[in-house]
């Protein structure tokens, strides 16, 4: 490749390319992979992602989930499939195979090889331990649960890595070339807790999608200053930063070897300014990173993005080697 790669998370700005309610995105992969195709067509995307949002594997175990005509799914959290902890002890992973959203994914992954594979890399996904910890438990519960019943913490990371190793393996093996581990929950917790509960389950999770022979992305969102250190010892392909986190610091934090990939502001910049202000946020995060660099946003590109902002960040990736 002759210039930057470019791979900005697209979920609710891609269903709009089409004109979709969101719903309907995140409930049938036909259409998800419509939208994904769309979007990277129109703004020369290096890839196609089956994300959507954080609630498959926690609705296929059977999370109270609610669904919205033209906004992502929510975990119900107020009655959290595992506000009583006895229930974990009976609870158990479903097969992503044989699962409603579970399955439309890796239909999802399946279509998006066979119509964009030749082209684009093909992106899958999966919960993070932390962040799935949290939608089957309660986010409120879990923080607690950190200091009140580590045991139960454990058992309950146990599962999930459990779950979504085999979610990931799913999806390799309908055609994923990379698996994205989004863990935003896990930028809520200290150094400390994330050494001692979080980092050991990514690493798991990261060592063993590696095995499989697919990339790792790694997205936490949020304010990952103090956890950029343990975020590089994972040895993912790519890192995203989201805009909290300066790239100069993520690059310091990681060292040369790391794929950077961010990380202007998905709505202060991206939606909100101008193609010239894109231009220059980027500039910086380039710079700052060094040539071992992804553009992108910090987080999801914001419904409602100018499409001249979008395409300047096109134009930046094309320009620069």
């Amino acid at each position: 490749m002759d210039r930057l790669p470019l791979m900005p998370i697209t979920m609710m700005f891609a269903a709009d390319q089409i004109g979709v309610p969101y719903r309907a995105y995140v409930t049938d992969y036909r259409v998800l992979a419509e939208a994904q195709i769309a979007t990277a067509e129109r703004y020369d995307l290096d890839y196609v992602s089956a994300i959507s949002d954080p609630a498959r594997e926690a609705f296929d175990c059977g999370a109270s989930v609610t669904f919205f005509e033209d906004q992502p799914p929510a975990i119900d959290e107020a009655n959290a499939l595992l506000a009583d902890k006895g229930r974990l002890s009976s609870l158990r992973a479903p097969n992503p195979r044989e699962s409603q959203r579970m399955g439309d994914r890796l239909l999802a992954v399946g279509l998006l090889k066979r119509e964009a594979g030749d082209r684009r890399l093909v992106e899958g996904w999966i919960e993070g331990p932390c962040a799935q910890a949290a939608d089957l438990r309660g986010i409120n519960n879990l923080m607690l649960d950190f200091y009140d019943d580590p045991p139960f913490v454990e058992e309950l990371l146990e599962f999930v890595v459990a779950m979504e190793v085999e979610f990931a393996r799913a999806q390799i093996d309908n055609g994923a070339d990379s698996i994205g581990v989004g863990d935003a929950a896990s930028s809520l917790v200290g150094p400390a807790i994330y050494e001692r509960f979080i980092w050991p389950r990514q690493l798991r999770m990261v060592d063993a999608v590696r095995s499989m022979g697919a990339v790792v992305r790694l997205h936490i969102c949020g304010d990952t200053r103090p956890l950029l250190s343990g975020m590089g010892r994972l040895g993912c392909e790519i890192v995203d930063l989201d805009y909290p986190a300066p790239m100069e610091m993520g690059r310091r934090a990681m060292g040369e070897a790391q794929v950077l990939l961010g990380n202007i502001d998905p709505v202060r910049v991206l939606l909100q300014g101008t193609p010239e202000s894109v231009r220059k946020e980027l500039e910086a995060c380039w710079l700052q990173a060094g040539p071992r660099y992804i553009v992108g946003a910090g987080c999801e590109v914001a419904r409602g993005t100018p499409d001249a902002n979008m395409r300047a960040m096109t134009e930046f990736a094309r320009s620069h080697p």
